[in-house]
């Protein structure tokens, strides 16, 4: 029986869990229905990661949980790596890197089949440089103030507990199952002081690296791009992800609801600014043939401005197969509306229409993509 082992590598700001919640919430199970093949035997490994830090410390990291994880004495290896994430694992991949005093990179390399990038910043997105400017490094500064003062960790906890407190109260009014009760159940009410608290060790982890903000930049991939490059031995594929802005009915509706106006304004601040094109570092435009297949599986205008909510679409195409979506940047990864039948798992609420048929959909075409190198 030969041993497969696929990693699913988070993004920027992401995490394995965090309380209860999920960062690939639902993609495991739904991927491993897919992954059905004679004499083969798939084991998918969920990683953690640095939130902001840079990439290569990211990258090392990812190197080390193939090791703990047996990935050495695999058969074969296969790595998705959702935003951020799929940086991570094109610098592991590079011929010849480096990122360790022995050579695993070289192993991990020789014995890696396939490399699936989702809604991946392959050159960089206009929201990195806000964190750049002096609104952006204002707020990491607030976080980092947050989760490494003990006057910042006690406001946090407080915040939490009234939070919770407006979760249970607004029940009596009818507003039940909402986003807030969500995340109340699921993270603020298990949240305490103690040294240990996996929200106050991720504000941490925060605080002490935000190199990838940087490195995001168009200006840093121009670099990165240079740097890093194909194994010819492996396969590569990018899922593209897209979603127009918010319709006017969509943000009408949205008006209804304190917490839909709020989100749903967040989404379409973060969507002019992710259509904002550097015109400096523009990006690779596609071939004629790839953007017919593009255009055929999107149903609106796919131009520069084309984006996730986070990333540029222009921004995430590389590698030999595409596929493209229908979906804002954390839909794919199982945070959409009604996950697993969760009214509000939505993070991003965007309006994408995304449901358990285009998740299905993504992680089906994933699936396939890893048994043809198998």
């Amino acid at each position: 029986m030969k041993k497969e082992i696929i990693y699913l590598v988070p993004g920027f700001f992401g995490f394995t869990n965090l309380g209860s919640l999920n960062y690939f919430r639902g993609v495991k199970e739904v991927l491993q229905n897919f992954l059905k093949k004679d004499n083969s035997e798939f084991k998918i490994v969920e990683c953690s990661t640095q939130p902001t830090g840079s990439i290569t410390k990211r990258s090392v990291i990812l190197l080390e949980q193939v090791i703990q994880s047996g990935g050495m004495e695999a058969d074969s290896l296969h790595f998705i790596g959702h935003s951020t994430g799929g940086l991570d694992v094109r610098l592991l991949l590079t011929p010849h890197v480096k990122l360790s005093p022995y050579d695993y990179e070289k192993t991990i390399g020789s014995i890696t089949k396939t490399a699936t990038f989702i809604s991946t910043p392959h050159y960089g997105t206009p929201l990195a440089n806000y964190f750049t400017t002096i609104q952006g490094k204002h707020l990491l500064q607030i976080l980092s103030l947050l989760a490494t003062k003990s006057g910042g960790k006690h406001l946090v906890f407080l915040a939490a507990k009234i939070l919770s407190m407006v979760a249970k109260l607004d029940d009596w009014t009818g507003r039940k199952e909402t986003f807030l009760d969500e995340l109340s159940n699921k993270l603020l009410n298990k949240m305490s002081l103690k040294k240990n608290d996996p929200l106050f060790g991720f504000l941490e982890e925060v605080a002490s690296d935000q190199g990838a903000i940087i490195q995001l930049t168009p200006e840093g991939m121009n670099l990165f791009n240079a740097a890093v490059s194909m194994k010819p031995e492996i396969s590569y594929n990018s899922i593209i992800t897209a979603t127009p802005a918010p319709s006017i009915t969509n943000l009408i509706k949205n008006l209804q609801d304190t917490q839909s106006a709020v989100t749903g304004s967040l989404f379409l601040w973060l969507h002019l600014l992710a259509g904002r094109e550097h015109r400096h570092y523009p990006y690779p435009y596609p071939d004629e043939e790839r953007m017919k297949q593009i255009n055929k599986e999107h149903d609106f205008i796919f131009n520069k401005r084309a984006n996730d909510g986070i990333v540029p679409a222009l921004s995430q195409i590389y590698g030999e197969k595409i596929f493209a979506v229908r979906s804002d940047h954390l839909d794919v990864v199982g945070q959409y509306e009604n996950a697993q039948g969760n009214k509000h798992s939505d993070w991003l609420p965007s309006g994408s229409g995304f449901d358990k048929t285009r998740f299905a959909k993504i992680w089906q075409q994933v699936a396939s993509f890893i048994l043809q190198k198998v």
